[in-house]
């Protein structure tokens, strides 16, 4: 019999962020027992080193202390002392709320795997089971993963089949609301902790609609038996995917009106897609994971990309919003990637491969010198998909990629070889796309909007915004009551001038400036006229002279005014009947 581990999660004090957790391995058979801690979780690629929040630990049997040391890290090392049953504590610090890590308070308990759970080396492929002990009464817990009987009884034990679902399911703990709901026969539930102006009957009913058409886009079918979203409304933005769950978390009074609502629905609709694509469809450099160290990939503009193109396609397909709306989300995502100087610098499919040191821990020359994955992997994705559709004659899209993707490899357990993705997207488009991905993905050289939308009877086009103020370019923020400088473009006015990061910006022409009149300040100013900026560099007072600029012209996509009955069919074929009204909607 292989050996076997299990875990107690304690949580007696919970104001004090403490989790306390006992770990049992039975029938070791070695003299040593070797222990690690993952330091990063799938999904956020991010070296984040967990082990930095463990206190206390300790190791014996049940009768006896054992002598232990720490090799790593990440490593604890146990002599057993020929004992076979291993009993190890320890405590975890968890004040921190985002979807990756872990958060206890007097109010709920959230934590992933990651961030918990020590595993044995060589026991990684085997049952892992926990057992929650809440604190009060009247705490539940809600997680993907199948729950226990314990001699008949109902617990909070649960099984995980090996080691890296136990990592891939999050548990809620506490008084949060339980929502159970149906969708293509399989059952769902929502955990919402945190309270919201969330409208929760229209989203439920939402959710189901971009849950079906999610489904319909694949095979029709649901890959599980059941899921599990938890939602955390605090006064932040984030989302994580697993196997059979998700985590939202998004700021509580951002729910109306419908534009923030809808950013919401698009959150959800992300991280549900990625069931298919990431946790089912994966390359093969996401195969296996190695929880010591980073695991690269050069896909992420793919896995990432397609998903948030998705993740606004969907609600389109769904019916919550039309294509107006979604056109509108279009021109905002060119004008962020058209404003960022990085684009020009890093090629994307580099930007996928660098995530481990560059999107997660962003500087103040990141605006300069990277581009994301997740933005500019969005519209290429996008252009993928119209230049599939074009090429085609509308009989085949970015869809039937999805699909092969799926039918191929996700539905069958295994993962496509990385270094094949761009052969299966050209067997699907039935022609050569080499042109097309040597542009986007490995150099850095504009991309031609217009050169995809024209044929679908859209044109980009820029003009200068009414009473725009005259171009800076530099982002200010406000720290501890002060404005200071943020980011400074590359060749924009504010650099030419001087003007750096982390300077504190008092004046200009003499007047007055913080963060949030800047930009008004700034419209008195003519472009290309000369202005004083005064501010504090390291306490030393400078004065700073630069010469503004034009506005950025502003991008806007918008039906041609004369389109042909080709074009109206494409486009129709891509967004649906609601397209049909952006002409009267110009």
């Amino acid at each position: 019999m292989p050996a076997t581990v299990s875990y107690q999660v304690r949580m007696d004090a919970p104001h004090a962020h403490l989790f306390e957790v006992e770990m049992r391995v039975e029938g070791w058979p070695g003299d040593t027992l070797t222990l690690k801690l993952p330091v990063w979780t799938p999904g956020s690629y991010l070296v984040r080193e967990y082990s930095r929040h463990i206190q206390d630990f300790e190791a014996g049997t049940s009768e006896i202390p054992l002598g232990w040391s720490k090799l790593a890290k990440q490593t604890w090392q146990v002599d057993t002392g020929g004992h076979s049953d291993i009993r190890v504590l320890y405590r975890v610090y968890a004040n921190e709320l985002t979807v990756r890590t872990s958060h206890l308070d007097s109010t709920h308990a959230y934590f992933n795997g990651a961030c918990l759970f020590l595993y044995v080396c060589g026991l990684e492929d085997q049952p892992h089971t926990v057992t929650v002990l809440p604190p009060h009464a009247d705490w539940q817990v809600t997680t993907a993963l199948s729950a226990v009987d314990q001699d008949g009884a109902s617990s909070y034990t649960y099984r995980a089949t090996n080691y890296d679902e136990l990592v891939d399911s999050p548990f809620e703990v506490g008084t949060h609301r339980v929502i159970p709901f149906m969708v293509l026969g399989k059952p769902h539930t929502l955990a919402i902790w945190g309270k919201s102006n969330l409208d929760l009957s229209r989203y439920l009913s939402d959710l189901e609609s971009i849950i079906t058409a999610e489904a319909k886009l694949f095979d029709g079918k649901l890959p599980y038996e059941r899921y599990v979203f938890i939602i955390h409304f605090a006064d932040s933005y984030g989302g994580l995917e697993h196997h059979n769950s998700t985590t939202l978390l998004y700021s509580r009074f951002e729910l109306r009106p419908d534009d923030k609502y809808f950013k919401f629905i698009c959150l959800s609709a992300h991280e549900f897609f990625h069931l298919w694509n990431v946790k089912r469809i994966r390359p093969s450099t996401l195969d296996r994971f190695d929880y010591e160290q980073e695991n690269y990939t050069r896909s992420l503009w793919f896995m990432e990309g397609a998903t948030s193109y998705y993740d606004e396609v969907i609600p389109l397909r769904a019916g919550i919003y039309e294509a107006a709306h979604y056109l509108k989300l279009l021109t905002g995502h060119i004008t962020r990637l058209q404003s960022t100087p990085g684009r020009l610098v890093q090629p994307l499919e580099e930007s996928s491969f660098d995530t481990w040191i560059k999107l997660y821990r962003p500087n103040e020359n990141s605006l300069n010198s990277q581009v994301s994955y997740y933005l500019k992997g969005q519209l290429v994705c996008c252009l993928l998909d119209l230049q599939i559709r074009y090429l085609s004659g509308a009989e085949r899209s970015l869809d039937d990629v999805m699909r092969k993707l799926w039918s191929d490899y996700g539905a069958q357990g295994r993962s496509f070889p990385e270094g094949e993705l761009q052969a299966l997207i050209e067997y699907v488009a039935g022609c050569s796309l080499a042109t097309f991905f040597e542009r986007t993905l490995r150099s850095t050289v504009e991309l031609d909007y217009n050169d995809y939308f024209e044929r679908f009877g859209l044109e980009l086009i820029t003009r200068s915004e009414p009473d725009a103020a005259p171009y800076l370019g530099a982002r200010t923020q406000i720290k501890e009551g002060r404005t200071l400088v943020q980011a400074v473009e590359w060749g924009s006015p504010a650099h030419q001038g001087g003007l750096n990061t982390g300077d504190e910006l008092l004046a200009l022409n003499g007047w007055k400036v913080d963060h949030g009149n800047l930009k008004e300040r700034l419209k008195d100013c003519a472009p290309g006229s000369i202005v004083q900026l005064t501010h504090f560099r390291r306490e030393e007072l400078i004065t700073s002279t630069v010469q503004l600029e034009v506005p950025a012209a502003g991008y806007h996509i918008e039906v041609m005014a004369q389109t042909t009955e080709e074009q109206d069919r494409l486009l129709q074929g891509w967004l649906g009947p609601s397209s049909e009204l952006l002409r009267t909607q110009r």
